[in-house]
C-alpha cells in the first residue's frame, strides 16, 4: 500500500467530506420522489456514459429532455441529436430500446428493482436486462437514484487511483465480471480499513482526477 498516496487521499476526504454528503442527499432525494421520467432520465445518462464524458452525456440527456425529444424521437434522430456523445449510434439504439422495454412496456424500473434486498442483486438485475450498460454503468445508475449508495463505479478515474494507492497493481486493460466483483471487494476492504464510507470513496477518487462532485 502507497501509505503517502493514502494518505492525501484521507486529506481530500476530509476536506470535501460535507459536499459529497450533500450530493449523496441528492440522490435520496431521487431514490424518494422521482417518477418514471426522472428515472429514465438517469437511465439514458448511464447508457451514454461508457468511453464519455459524464458531463457531455448528462448535457445530451438534457438536450433530448429540454427538445421534448427523450421519450418520442426515434433512434436516427436522436443519435443526430447526440453527437457529443462516443458511439452516439450504438447508444441511441441501446436508449430506444430500454424506452420500449421500461417506459412504455410492462416492465416498471423502480417495481422491479424493489424486488430485489441486495445492491448486487439490483445490480445484476440491470446487468442482465439492459443492453449497453455493463457493471460500471448499473453501479452508477443505482448509485444516482439512490437505490443503493456503496456499489463500487469503476471507471477510469478510479482505477487510475486505486493503482497509486496500492489497492490494485496495474489498471486492467479489460475487466471481466469476476475481476469487477474482485476490484470492487479490494475497494470495500480498504474503505473499511481506512474508515471512508464506501458510498464516499468513489467520490474522493473521482474528485482527485477531475476536481469537481458531479455524478
Amino acid at each position: 500500500m502507497n501509505l503517502e498516496y493514502v494518505s492525501e487521499i484521507k486529506k481530500t476526504y476530509l476536506d470535501i467530506r460535507d459536499d459529497i454528503k450533500s450530493r449523496i442527499g441528492d440522490f435520496q432525494e431521487i431514490y424518494k420522489n422521482a417518477g418514471r421520467e426522472e428515472l429514465f432520465a438517469e437511465l439514458a445518462f448511464c447508457i451514454f456514459t461508457p468511453q464519455s464524458s459524464a458531463r457531455q452525456c448528462w448535457k445530451a440527456v438534457s438536450g433530448l429532455i429540454e427538445k421534448k425529444m427523450l421519450f418520442i424521437s426515434s433512434a436516427e434522430e436522436i443519435s443526430k441529436e447526440i453527437n457529443i456523445v462516443r458511439f452516439r449510434n450504438n447508444k441511441a439504439r441501446y436508449l430506444v430500446e430500454a424506452r420500449d422495454k421500461f417506459y412504455f412496456g410492462k416492465t416498471d424500473l423502480r417495481s422491479e428493482l424493489l424486488k430485489y434486498r441486495t445492491g448486487y442483486e439490483k445490480r445484476k438485475w440491470l446487468y442482465e436486462n439492459v443492453k449497453g450498460m455493463g457493471l460500471k454503468e448499473c453501479s452508477h445508475f443505482l448509485r444516482n437514484t439512490g437505490f443503493d449508495l456503496n456499489l463500487a463505479i469503476l471507471d477510469r478515474h478510479i482505477l487510475k487511483n486505486i493503482t497509486l494507492m496500492g489497492i490494485i497493481d496495474e489498471v486492467p486493460k479489460s475487466i471481466s465480471e469476476k475481476k469487477y466483483l474482485e476490484i470492487e471487494k479490494k475497494m470495500e476492504d480498504f474503505a473499511e480499513k481506512y474508515n471512508i464510507e464506501m458510498s464516499h470513496l468513489d467520490f474522493v477518487l473521482w474528485y482527485r482526477e477531475a476536481g469537481e462532485i458531479f455524478k
